[in-house]
């Protein structure tokens, strides 16, 4: 592998791209604390926690993403980053209230479809017992 001043970084959600470009530093908080990214660094992997993922452009440019927990794949001179939920902000202090608002949303519809869910489970359960009672 040559040596290189820069990496491919893939920001996935499970519909659609977050972020894809050139990126000459990357930093991450895996379950065991926080690591930075090199374009040269060794090959691995790891499982990402709720946290801050900061990316440095090439021409650098700072990008700040609150993402949920995650996977990190690093081979070569890419990354692919694949995660639950995330969002974009502008600076730290206006990503907090973003992730607020994302997140808590996503939260509650959770709750709504967790519950439904429960229901209808129920529902099923109930017909199931019915199916068992004898006919007269």
């Amino acid at each position: 592998m040559s040596l290189a001043d820069s990496m491919q970084v893939a920001l996935q959600l499970p519909t659609r791209t977050l972020f894809e470009g050139t990126v000459k530093e990357l930093f991450a908080t895996a379950e065991n604390g926080a690591f930075g990214i090199l374009p040269n660094h060794i090959d691995f992997v790891t499982a990402l926690v709720p946290s801050v993922l900061i990316l440095t452009t090439a021409g650098g440019e700072e990008l700040f993403f609150g993402i949920d927990e995650g996977v990190l794949v690093k081979k070569g001179h890419s990354v692919n980053i694949a995660i639950r939920r995330g969002v974009q902000g502008e600076d730290l202090n206006s990503l907090n209230e973003t992730i607020r608002a994302a997140f808590v949303e996503v939260d509650e519809e959770e709750r709504v479809a967790r519950s439904a869910l429960s229901r209808l489970e129920a529902g099923i359960v109930r017909h199931f017992g019915d199916l068992r009672k004898p006919t007269v």
